[in-house]
C-alpha cells in the first residue's frame, strides 16, 4: 500500500506531516510527500489567505487524476475554517481540522467530518520521520497575538507549548543533520514558566546544527543571544517578521513593536553574530498604508540590510479585524509589490557579495540539473557542480559568486 502526505502552507504543517509519515511507515505503508499515484492521500491544508484555501480544495481534483478511487483525508487550517467546502466535493472524504491530528491515522477506514474541539494542552504526535535532511521539530502551537490581518489564532487556538524533555527525546531519536525549532508563534514558547531562553539552554548538548523558525522581535535579548552562542552548532539565521516599516501601519496591524525597536533588535543580533542572515515577511498594501508608509518600509529594509524578504500583497481575510477596512486597489498593491521585490533582489545580492570568499557550512539536500543544492548556516542557497566524490552531511564551502537565486560555491579541501 502506498500513501502520500502532501503539505501546503507553513513549516509547522511540515512538522505535523512528518509525524503522520512516521505513523504511516509504522503501519506498513510506503510513503511519499509528493503528489504521485497512491492508495491513500493525507492533505495538510493552509488557510493563511483565501487563495491558499482555494489551492487546498483544488488538491482533490489533482489527486483524482492520479487515482480516482483513492482515499483522501483533508486536515489542517483550511478544513478547520471551512469543513463543509471540502466535504461537498465527495461524501467519501475524511475531513478533520487543526486539533487532535494524532488521531488522523485512526480515521483511515472512516468517512465524513471529524473536526475536534479546541485543545488547551499541547498535543503530542508520533516522533517525526522526515524525508529530508533537515528535520523540523514542532515545540509550540497556537497564537495569542491576534494581528488584525491574521486568521490563524482563530483556527489554531491559544498558545500551548511542548515539554523540553519531549523535544529532546524527539531530536535524539531522529538523529538529524539539522534541527529547525518551530512553532506557530515560537516567541511565545512557555512550558510551565520556562520560556524560549530556557529551551535553548536545554539544547546545549545537541550536536546537530540548530536553526530557529520565525521569531517576533520582542524575544530578542542579550540573554537569548548569549544562549544561542552557547550552542554547539547554531545556524545564525534569524527570520524576524516585520510586516511593515511604518509605525502607523504596525499599530493598525496590532503588532507589538515599533520600527525603532525592530532596528534596535537587528543591531543587537549583529553584535553577537556579525554575519547572520536576517530575513523577514512584509505585507504590501495593507488597507491603511499610504505612499509614505510604504516608503518607510523601503527605508527600513535598506537600513537593516535584509538578506531576503518574503513579500506579498495584503489579502482580505474574512473573520479578521482588517477585513472590515477599505482595501487598496489591486494596481496600487501590484506597483508597490514590484518596487519591494526589486529592492529584495538588490539586498539579497548584496548579502551574497558580502559572503564571497568566505567559508561557510552547507547541507546539500537535492540534486538538479547537474548541481547539488543546499543552504549555508546563514541561509544562503548555494549550488555546487555535482562532484564525483561522496558528499558529507555537512560540507565546508567557499562562496564564489552570485548564481541563480543564491550563489555558486566550491568545496574547501580539508
Amino acid at each position: 500500500m502506498k500513501a502520500v502526505v502532501f503539505t501546503l502552507g507553513c513549516k509547522v504543517n511540515e512538522c505535523e506531516s512528518d509525524s503522520l509519515i512516521a505513523g504511516l511507515i509504522k503501519m506498513g505503508y510506503e510513503v511519499c510527500d509528493k503528489l504521485v499515484k497512491a492508495d491513500l492521500y493525507i492533505v495538510n491544508t493552509c488557510a493563511v489567505t483565501g487563495e491558499a484555501e482555494k489551492k487546498s480544495r483544488q488538491t482533490a481534483s489533482r489527486i483524482k487524476k492520479l487515482n480516482k478511487d483513492a482515499k483522501i483525508i483533508f486536515t489542517g487550517c483550511a478544513t478547520q475554517h471551512s469543513p463543509q467546502a471540502f466535504l461537498e466535493k465527495s461524501g467519501t472524504y475524511v475531513i478533520t481540522g487543526t486539533f487532535n491530528k494524532s488521531k488522523i491515522l485512526d480515521l483511515i477506514n472512516e468517512k465524513g467530518l471529524f473536526v475536534f474541539p479546541e485543545t488547551k494542552e499541547y498535543e503530542e504526535m508520533p516522533i517525526v520521520k522526515t524525508l529530508r535532511k533537515r528535520t523540523y521539530i514542532k515545540v509550540q502551537d497556537g497564537c495569542d497575538n491576534f494581528c488584525s490581518y491574521c486568521i490563524i489564532p482563530y483556527l489554531r487556538g491559544r498558545s500551548r507549548s511542548r515539554s523540553p524533555q519531549s523535544i529532546l527525546e524527539e531530536i535524539k531519536s531522529t538523529t538529524p543533520v539539522e534541527v529547525i525549532i518551530n512553532g506557530i508563534n515560537l516567541t511565545s514558547y512557555n512550558y510551565n514558566g520556562q520560556g524560549l531562553i530556557g529551551l535553548i539552554k536545554e539544547l546545549k548538548e545537541v550536536s546537530a546544527r540548530i536553526r530557529l523558525g520565525s521569531l517576533e522581535t520582542t524575544v530578542i535579548t542579550d540573554e537569548l543571544l548569549s544562549a544561542l552562542k552557547g550552542l554547539k552548532n547554531f545556524a545564525p539565521h534569524f527570520h524576524l517578521s516585520l510586516q511593515s516599516g511604518s509605525n502607523a501601519v504596525l499599530k493598525k496591524m496590532n503588532r507589538k513593536y515599533t520600527r525603532e525597536e525592530f532596528i534596535e533588535k537587528v543591531n543587537l543580533i549583529r553584535k553577537y553574530f556579525d554575519n547572520a542572515g536576517i530575513t523577514t515577511d512584509i505585507i504590501v498594501g495593507f488597507p491603511t498604508e499610504t505612499e509614505q508608509d510604504f516608503l518607510d518600509t523601503l527605508e527600513l529594509s535598506k537600513r537593516v540590510e535584509f538578506s531576503d524578504i518574503h513579500a506579498f500583497p495584503f489579502s482580505p481575510r474574512s473573520g479578521t479585524v482588517a477585513y472590515k477596512f477599505k482595501d487598496l486597489s489591486g494596481d496600487i498593491k501590484k506597483e508597490r509589490l514590484n518596487r519591494l521585490l526589486k529592492l529584495k533582489a538588490e539586498l539579497k545580492e548584496n548579502f551574497i557579495k558580502q559572503n564571497i570568499n568566505k567559508v561557510l557550512s552547507v547541507i546539500f539536500e537535492e540534486e538538479k540539473d547537474g548541481y547539488l543544492e543546499g543552504y549555508t548556516q546563514n541561509y544562503i542557497r548555494v549550488y555546487l557542480r555535482t562532484p564525483a566524490k561522496t558528499i558529507k552531511d555537512i560540507e565546508r564551502v567557499k562562496i564564489i559568486a552570485p548564481f541563480k537565486d543564491g550563489a555558486i560555491c566550491e568545496i574547501v579541501k580539508d
